[in-house]
Order: structure tokens, then sequence, then C-alpha cells
């Protein structure tokens, strides 16, 4: 299956002054996969080292003797890397910690060679090291589980050309949208592990899927005992199998155990932020640009890894995904919220800046479920799991923060308002204006491109959208479409 990352990778290997590149992503995301098909499809001569096979070179790594590290190599491989066409893969190198270090000498003693390095958990090995790391002289690139996108092209490539294509002049066939309503279900419960999107390509077998996604779950666990001090080994398990449970909420950590220390759970979240697999999303007060500038650390709630693993966790079958209705879309939209999450943070490569915005009073509470940083732009974004929603929130913070653009993700079809409410500001009403883009929940991946359509103000649809007064409820009056998916 192709992934959107060869290209990456691709633009990486073009490089005149090519640093090795160092895979990171969670365990069974694709790491090697990807390699192992960029080689095949640009003809190069891969030489493969599983470091996890060869532990005694975590030794030879160390001695930083770089012509003594490619003997070694060259005698496991049985072969000489010195080629043109050669692409040298150390994979699992979390297991030989100290080939992070030797990398630098690759970059400075042999540029001409291609290095690539893939590895699962590295922050739970490199917290018990203390060399230094290769700064400025090794590349990152961090890889996700297979977004919805993905998923399309690898089951019908043809839906996901009606994603690249639609503007905001031209919008979603029905037909089409509806076809994509039933895809984005069926990928609540598969998720963007690729051996579980493989296995539903190729026999739709929903048994073998949740075979493939508790095997996962179970390998993840394993890999805490190699790599978890054994102090840590319980409560890491505890929290990866919580953090399902508490998506969409602010995390409080006797909520998690209330036999440990607080500390302990913290630590524990941490390590597992740190190997991406979760992710925190701070609330930040929003005020301006950067947002991380303006956040508060102990405040915060977590996305999962893929909402396929996710569901699995939490029990919710195939049958409790399918059949669920759609203002009940697991959870009061706790799944849609991991959804667009997880997209959210693939669409920022890794970059901080995902937040979200909540007001707590005495009588009312109001929370955007994320705010992110688009160029100068700080955007609030409202998830909701069915077709019917209330805007308060957004209202709210259009009025606080005089944010002129708003977006909301929902079932409906795509569409581009002015709205107009009446807020109440020293006991006199005060009308306020927003923009609000409202997309499908499927069309996460397209947000930055009908952003910049907007900034760009090349379309001339905000002409034709009409400007709709009083919105007491935050209710947008767009049409239905008849039916659930």
């Amino acid at each position: 299956m192709d992934r959107f990352a060869e290209n990456n990778i691709k633009q990486w290997f073009e490089k005149s002054h090519r640093k090795p590149l160092v895979l990171r992503g969670a365990r069974q995301v694709g790491k090697s996969t990807l390699v192992r098909q960029f080689a095949r499809k640009n003809n190069l001569h891969l030489i493969e080292i599983n470091l996890e096979r060869h532990l005694y070179l975590d030794t030879i790594f160390k001695t930083l003797d770089l012509n003594h590290i490619i003997r070694e190599i060259e005698a496991i491989a049985g072969l000489k890397i010195q080629k043109p066409d050669a692409l040298l893969f150390l994979d699992e190198i979390q297991a030989t910690p100290h080939a992070l270090q030797a990398l630098r000498y690759f970059y400075e003693d042999k540029p001409e060679l291609p290095v690539i390095a893939a590895g699962s958990l590295l922050e739970f090995t490199l917290s018990r090291h203390s060399f230094s790391m290769p700064v400025g002289r090794i590349e990152y690139y961090h890889l996700w589980p297979m977004s919805f996108k993905e998923f399309l092209h690898a089951l019908e490539p043809s839906l996901a050309e009606y994603l690249s294509t639609c503007t905001l002049e031209t919008g979603i066939p029905v037909a089409a949208h509806q076809k994509l309503l039933k895809r984005f279900r069926e990928f609540l419960f598969t998720g963007g592990m690729p051996e579980v999107v493989d296995v539903y390509r190729q026999t739709g077998s929903v048994a073998d899927m949740a075979q493939i996604q508790r095997s996962i779950v179970d390998t993840y666990q394993d890999d805490f005992s190699k790599y978890a001090r054994q102090k840590e080994l319980a409560i890491m398990q505890m929290v990866f199998r919580h953090i399902p449970r508490t998506i969409g909420r602010k995390i409080k950590y006797s909520n998690i155990s209330k036999e440990q220390k607080s500390r302990e759970v913290k630590a524990a979240i941490d390590l597992l932020t740190k190997a991406r697999i979760c992710h925190k999303v701070f609330h930040s007060h929003c005020s301006g640009v950067p947002l991380y500038a303006d956040i508060n650390e102990n405040t915060y709630k977590l996305i999962f890894m893929d909402v396929g693993i996710a569901n699995h966790i939490c029990g919710n079958d195939w049958i409790a995904i399918q059949s669920l209705p759609d203002n009940k879309l697991v959870n009061e939209g706790a799944i849609a919220e991991q959804f667009i999450g997880q997209h959210l943070v693939l669409l920022r490569n890794d970059s901080p800046g995902l937040c979200y915005w909540l007001r707590e009073g005495r009588s009312s509470n109001a929370e955007v479920d994320y705010v992110f940083s688009h160029g100068n732009l700080v955007l609030p974004v409202e998830v909701k799991s069915g077709k019917e929603g209330s805007l308060k929130s957004l209202q709210q913070f259009v009025l606080n923060k005089k944010t002129k653009l708003a977006v909301r993700f929902d079932l409906n079809m795509p569409g581009l308002q002015n709205l107009s409410y009446n807020a109440n500001i020293g006991g006199k009403n005060k009308p306020v204006e927003f923009t609000l883009l409202s997309l499908p929940l499927y069309m996460v991946e397209e947000l930055p491109r009908l952003i910049e359509q907007i900034r760009s103000e090349k379309t001339d649809s905000r002409a034709n959208f009409k400007t709709i007064p009083a919105l007491e409820s935050g209710f947008s009056p767009r049409p239905e479409l008849p039916g659930r998916f």
C-alpha cells in the first residue's frame, strides 16, 4: 500500500547534503515497510540489518570506529555496502542505542552512503543512556498510522480524488458524500495500522482485523516490559489502556489510578507521549500566536495514536460502530474527536501548536475541542459527532478572542457561512459576526488547503453566502441530507 511519506523520503534521498534519517513512530505504523517499498520503487540495493537480532553490535557502535562498524555490517549482510545504488537500513535501532551516536560518523565520513534508521519506543531506551545525541548530524521524520485519505487510496482511490479536488465552490457530489461517510465509519473500526487496513482490503474479515488489533495491543505491552524499568511497567500498561477511555476529557491523575502517586502517573503519560503513543493537547488561553506561549501545562487532554486501536481497547466492535446512530457516534462524540485530533496532529507533522480552549465558570463552562494556528490565524475547531450541535462554545471563543474564522466538523456537506449572533456585553446586545467553515469529518486532511483558499481570497464564494442573524443557539440552518450512513 502506498504511503504519502514516500514523497518525504524521496526528497530526503535527493538532497545534496543528505544526513542519516531516523524514522520515528509507534510500533507497527509501517516504518520498515515504507523503507522497503521506497528502495524497491527506486531500484536501490537495500542492505537491511535488524539490530534486535544482533545485539552485540551495540558494543561495536560504541567504539565509534566507522571502518570497524562497516566491516561488521558487511559481514552480517554478506556483501559490500560501498555501492552507488546502496541504501543502508538499520532497523530496530532502539535495541542498540549507541548506533544513534555513531550515525554522525556516517554523515561526516561516508556522506555518499544513504543511511536510514528506524526504531520504536526510542525515548524509553534513551532515558537510560547518557551519551550525547548527534545534534545537527541526523534528520528526523515521524511516521504516523495511515490517514483516512491513505485508507481511501488503498480501498477506493476514486473517492480520494473527490477530496483532493473539492473547493468551496464545487463541494462534493451527494452520491460521493454518502460513500465517503460509509468509508469513514469503516475507518473508525479499522484505524490506520497498515496490517489491519491490508487485511480489510484483501479479505474484509472482521474477525481477522480484530485478531490483528489484539496482537498489536499485546505487542505494545510486551515492548513496555523490554524497555521500561520494572517499577514503571504495571502503571504504564494501565495508563496505555486507560487513555482511549479519557478522550475528550481533561486529564486527572486520580481518575486513572487512586493507588499510584500523581507523579508516577504523570511520568508514564510523559513517556507514552514521547513515544508518540499518545499526544498531549494543552489548554491554551489562545491570546495569540504562538499558542504554546500561552498554555497551562497542568491542564491537558490526550489523543491516542490510532482510532481503530482506541476502539478495540474500549471494546467497541464492528457491529457497535456500524449500528450507532449519528448523534451517538461513540461516547457522545469522543471517537469523532479522536479521529479529528489524530489527523490534526499528523497534518502539523509533530510541530507544537495543537491546543484546546477551556473557560470554567461558576454557572457554565465553555470548551472548544481544538485550537491551532495557520500563519497568523488562530482557528478554533469544534467537532460534532452527528448532524446537529450547538455552537455556543465557538460563539464564546469568537467573542473573547475576536476571531473572524472558525471551523466545525460534522456529518454535513461542506459549506462556508457568515454567521451573526447577539452577545450581551455590559447589559446591551451587540451583534458579533464571524465566518464558519463547515466540513464533513472525512475532509479533515483538506483543511489547510481550504483555509489557504479562504485566506488568498481567490474565491468569490463569500459573496454568495448569506449572513444568518441572531443565532441564539448557534445551530447552523444548513439543509440536512436524508437518512444516516
